[in-house]
């Protein structure tokens, strides 16, 4: 973590921009159903209003592609802060417009305010130098401690850094620390755990993990993909047969880089997509031709628990089957478990890897679960991050 940090810059009584992730969960009566994010960003913000700083907090809020959106309002998020934070978050009504720079103006150190969703600009998303120059207009210093978005060249997320002097909150500060450790200087053994359903989404990351890992376990919809390329017949389960190629192409690579390369041996099926449907464990060489796969079965859970045993860093990214549904998510939730009991450092790599873990309620049992599903994601495949790469060296 070369990059400056809130304690590496003078801010007493500055006013201070400072980009996070609310981007949370609602229902459809706009009661947020899941405050981590919010919690989260709470560190930074009472480190900067203990500093007297007049803080301006910004995020964005789902997709609302450039227009405002009552759906996607930023109100229900200045509440729940206003609750966590046990002071009142004064909520502008726009984002860069009148009510929000008269807000901003008049804002005391020791206050907090909130800008409206930032995505109401199409030019949030176009990091359009004007609209990023009118945030920055607000403060002397930006803050990034949106983790989540880091991995977008945004107005707010890296724009404003053209304006400001620009810092890391501790949320990245953190993420930084656990992600960039395990990659640059683990300790070993090193096991990475793949899910989710696609190859195409981790090609990038399998790829620079196989420089990294001593070995790499696969599990989800991807380990089809993987069957396919061997030759062996995966019924209905999801398959990208244009990848095939490179599926045979990583296998290889693993091979010569000496990489231990798991997949699983048996895999438990079923006749259809929904809940209830009937269910079998069938060898990963045997899946029948109206059958598809949905999860790792019994002794693909025991052989990646004897090498999770052995891991001293674990990395975790993707769900290894279905686990929306109960019968489909034991493989997710067995190894979930094999982590929490763990005396490795094990590092969840956010989305719904994250989403498993606490589900199940291991959340407080891992080293550390990443705020960001995508940036944790580029982030272990060595791709620069827009939200960081703009901060101050230190």
């Amino acid at each position: 973590m070369n990059k400056k940090t809130v304690k590496d810059i003078d801010l007493k009584g500055k006013k201070v921009l400072i980009r996070c992730d609310f981007n949370v969960p609602m229902d459809e009566n706009q009661n947020i159903t899941d405050n981590t994010r919010i919690v989260a960003a709470l560190p930074t913000i009472k480190y900067l209003l203990e500093n007297n700083c007049a803080v301006i907090a910004c995020s964005h809020l789902g997709r609302p592609k450039g227009e405002f959106k009552p759906e996607f309002s930023l109100k229900p998020v200045a509440k729940e802060l206003s609750k966590l934070l046990g002071t009142e978050v004064i909520m502008a009504n726009d984002v860069i417009g009148e009510d929000a720079k008269a807000k901003a103006q008049a804002l005391q150190g020791g206050q907090i305010m909130l800008l409206e969703n930032v995505r109401f600009h199409k030019e949030e998303t176009e990091n359009d130098p004007n609209f990023a120059k009118e945030l920055a207009s607000m403060a002397e210093i930006y803050v990034n401690d949106a983790f989540g978005a880091a991995h977008r060249a945004h107005s707010s997320t890296a724009g404003v850094a053209e304006f400001l002097p620009a810092v890391s909150g501790f949320l990245i500060e953190k993420e930084l620390q656990f992600l960039g450790h395990a990659i640059s200087n683990p300790e070993r053994p090193f096991v990475a755990i793949l899910g989710g359903a696609k190859v195409s989404d981790k090609i990038g990351v399998i790829d620079s993990l196989l420089e990294k890992v001593d070995t790499l376990i696969i599990g989800g919809g991807m380990a089809y993909t993987f069957f396919k390329a061997q030759g062996y017949e995966v019924g209905n389960s999801i398959c990208e047969l244009d990848k095939l190629d490179l599926a045979k192409e990583l296998m290889k690579k693993a091979e010569e880089k000496g990489v231990k390369f798991m997949l699983p041996v048996d895999t438990k099926v079923g006749k259809e997509y929904k809940p209830d449907t009937e269910s079998k464990t069938v060898r990963y060489d045997e899946i029948p031709a109206e059958w598809e796969g949905f999860d790792i079965g019994e002794e693909t859970i025991k052989l990646y628990e004897e090498e999770l045993k052995k891991a001293k860093t674990i990395v975790w990214n993707g769900p290894l089957g279905l686990f929306e549904f109960d019968q489909f998510a034991i493989g997710t939730n067995k190894i979930a478990e094999v982590l929490a009991q763990a005396s490795a450092t094990t590092i969840i790599g956010g989305g719904d890897s994250a989403a498993a873990v606490k589900k199940i309620g291991l959340e407080d049992k891992m080293t550390h679960i990443s705020t960001g599903g995508g940036a944790s994601l580029e982030f272990l495949e060595g791709k620069k991050l827009p939200g960081i790469e703009c901060l101050l060296d230190k």
